[in-house]
């Protein structure tokens, strides 16, 4: 909820990112610890929530807000770069991060859901986040295995299936024919 304080506090800017915007209000949980509420940047929600996969670079300011004053942004920070550890500029973060005590408890009271932290993210070879229904370029000709066929460079694969325990492949129809695809040999068409 919106309080004079909140809004004071954050002037009209995400104190996340500390840009202006459409905000929303998001409450670091559990509200033991302190005051819970902060001004979020709606775009940054869904992922947050684990709803949308983490994009790594949408989150490229952490290692400036993990220096807030405000407990509640020093929380989040340290909870989505544990999230996001396997990025060498998240781990070189939360290596020199350091919490007080009580925020360090406040951290790790809930704990990460382990399909938040472990779940895998699709990309294309330009590191753009692959989901399921996506249509895909095809970026070099592969030859499908187990078949004559080939799938030519700049062939269209619509409608992909992520392949859910490898990040590195998807599931799509090329002339007809369902094949597995690597990730690294195709672009997401815009």
């Amino acid at each position: 909820m919106w309080t004079d304080e909140l809004k004071a506090r954050s002037a009209g800017k995400c104190e996340l990112t500390g840009q202006e915007g459409e905000l929303t209000v998001y409450e670091v949980l559990p509200d033991t610890y302190g005051d819970p509420a902060i001004a979020v940047s709606k775009s940054l929600i869904a992922q947050i929530e684990g709803t949308e996969p983490l994009d790594p670079n949408a989150w490229r300011f952490l290692p400036e807000a993990m220096w807030s004053e405000i407990p509640a942004v020093q929380v989040l920070s340290w909870r989505m770069l544990n999230r996001l550890k396997g990025e060498s500029w998240a781990a070189e973060a939360l290596d020199i991060l350091y919490l007080d005590e009580s925020t360090l408890e406040w951290a790790k009271a809930l704990g990460e859901p382990e399909e938040l932290s472990e779940q895998p993210v699709h990309k294309d070879a330009h590191g753009n986040i692959l989901q399921d229904g996506d249509s895909v370029v095809l970026t070099r000709t592969l030859d499908v295995k187990g078949s004559t066929m080939s799938a030519k460079l700049g062939t269209v694969v619509r409608n992909i299936r992520l392949v859910e325990d490898n990040p590195e492949q998807i599931e799509g129809k090329v002339n007809g024919q369902q094949i597995v695809i690597l990730t690294k040999y195709l672009r997401k068409q815009h």
